[in-house]
């Protein structure tokens, strides 16, 4: 009886007006601290398969480590562990978890250290660098359900997507995608399609651009032929230089899929990333027939993260086996000039070349945004051999024609079979491209061409001088920006220029002439 009172008593407060009672009820154990994390899992074997794992804070400093996955069946039983390295790197068992039970989709398991004994606790299990493995069951362990990173290894949710194109085979083509990890380092995951089960695709970066190419910096998983994926956690160079997600987004790279290890001289999917990135910007310039009116094509200059250009030529009409040198010169294609840049030569096979620009010849740097603006022209030769022989042509920069022009009668004056037009085209610069076109002049030919002050009827001196028309072709093309005299004339003020053409003969008969019309504000 003493005894029960006593008890009663320790379980009891007395107070004035007040009675309450504690530490009457049983001790409620360990409890949760409320901290948690929840890791994805992916499904792998099995798409209907997935769910995740979250880890929860006890008190007692042990962690509930609960898996649920949706997708399984009543009667599996599915071995789970936890692995160190991601799961791209793959590494031994570290942790033994409960099975998945098959019916519920669950597992419980309540941890404080390692396999090995290590001690283990939430903060350290979220720094942790591992992941998760579910398979299908014990009998089959090599055959996974479900798989995640945790810890250091968890993805931030931070990706880059990278375009790999076709190269060997058009068929083939894909994406190279980069994902940030809690730790800073990068899942690279390459996906293509079109590829075929049983080959398997070596893979790498390499430093430089695709067009200048470069040696491998980093070696990827092979890209599994069945599935057209490979992932591979990147945390340093190949020389063991670390390097970030963040760096390697920056980094002056390109990717290669090869064929195979026997092939690797054959790729199948290309592209470039980090700063080689292109950015959407760019210019398509035409390039004319020359020498071959079966040969024509376009420039493309496409401007670069890192503000460099990508310039691809392609070309219609190239023969295989031939090899065409290229080269961005100085002025306008009617003016002339010098070689500035060399592009790389274009393959007669599939009319292409890639060539990545970041300076002139001379070493002076020139980006993107001043190439587009350049004072230049582009030419495409026959062969090295036969450099002097044109295929294709076409000015760019500031000389691109913006699609405006005017185009003037010439009338025949002192041969009837002989007439035709002048074409005023604007260019991006405001200056002038002058094209005359004669029909009926004859080979040998070459026919002085001016434009004079005032109209046809009244006369006037010669303004400006234009280059003589070959009468082979019955053509000549002049850029014009200014007067004889150096007074600067623009497109829109030739428009309405108090002026006239007239082309002659020949240099030493300039008193007759082959054609004639009025121009500016003197045409009809």
């Amino acid at each position: 009886m003493k005894a029960i009172l006593k008890s009663l008593m320790m379980c009891c407060v007395l107070a004035p007006g007040l009675i309450y009672f504690a530490g009457c009820d049983d001790d409620p154990g360990p409890q949760f601290t409320g901290d948690t994390k929840t890791y994805e899992l992916g499904s792998v074997s099995d798409p209907g398969i997935s769910g995740s794992a979250t880890f929860a804070e006890r008190d007692d400093g042990q962690i509930l480590i609960t898996i649920q996955l949706t997708g399984t069946q009543p009667g599996a039983s599915h071995p789970a562990h936890i692995h160190a390295n991601s799961a791209a790197e793959t590494g031994g068992i570290v942790l033994d978890l409960s099975d998945v039970d098959g019916a519920s989709g669950k597992s419980e398991s309540l941890v404080k250290a390692l396999n090995d004994g290590t001690p283990l606790s939430f903060d350290n299990l979220l720094a942790f660098n591992g992941y998760i493995n579910v398979h299908v069951s014990a009998a089959a362990l090599g055959t996974l359900v479900a798989q995640g990173d945790i810890g250091q290894n968890e993805l931030t949710g931070d990706t880059k997507q990278y375009a790999l194109g076709p190269v060997s085979n058009p068929a083939i083509s894909g994406t190279a995608t980069f994902a940030k990890r809690v730790n800073g380092e990068t899942l690279v995951t390459v996906s293509l399609a079109g590829t075929t089960a049983g080959n398997s695709h070596p893979s790498h970066i390499h430093a430089n651009s695709a067009a200048q190419g470069g040696g491998i910096m980093i070696d990827l998983n092979n890209i599994d032929g069945a599935t057209g994926k490979s992932k591979t956690n990147v945390s340093q160079l190949n020389d063991a230089t670390p390097i970030t997600y963040d760096q390697l987004l920056n980094y002056n790279g390109y990717l290669n899929v090869h064929l195979s290890s026997a092939s690797l001289g054959t790729l199948v999917a290309q592209g470039d990333i980090g700063q080689n990135e292109l950015t959407g910007d760019k210019e398509e310039y035409t390039l004319g027939p020359v020498s071959d009116p079966a040969i024509s094509g376009s420039a493309i200059f496409e401007k670069r993260k890192n503000g460099t250009t990508l310039v691809t030529v392609e070309l219609t009409g190239t023969n295989a086996g031939d090899s065409h040198p290229s080269h961005i010169h100085a002025n306008s294609a009617a003016q002339g000039g010098g070689i500035v840049i060399d592009l790389t030569n274009i393959n007669g096979t599939t009319g292409i070349s890639r060539t990545s620009v970041t300076q002139l010849n001379s070493a002076t740097a020139i980006t993107y945004d001043e190439l587009i603006d350049f004072d230049g022209y582009l030419n495409v030769h026959l062969s090295s051999a036969a450099l002097g022989t044109l295929v294709a042509q076409g000015d760019i920069g500031q000389n691109k024609l913006t699609g405006e022009n005017k185009v003037y009668v010439l009338n025949a004056v002192s041969d009837p079979a002989i007439s035709g037009t002048a074409t005023f085209a604007e260019r991006k610069n405001g200056n002038t491209m002058i094209t005359i076109s004669l029909q009926g002049t004859t080979a040998g030919g070459d026919h002085p061409a001016h434009i004079h002050a005032n109209n046809a009827a009244t006369g006037g001196g010669i303004v400006l001088d234009l280059k003589n028309v070959s009468g082979a072709t019955g053509k000549s093309v002049t850029s014009a920006k200014a007067l004889n005299d150096a007074t600067l004339i623009t497109y829109d003020e030739l428009l309405v220029y108090n002026g006239y053409i007239n082309v002659h003969l020949s240099s030493a008969t300039l008193g007759t002439l082959v054609a004639q019309g009025n121009i500016g504000s003197n045409a009809p």
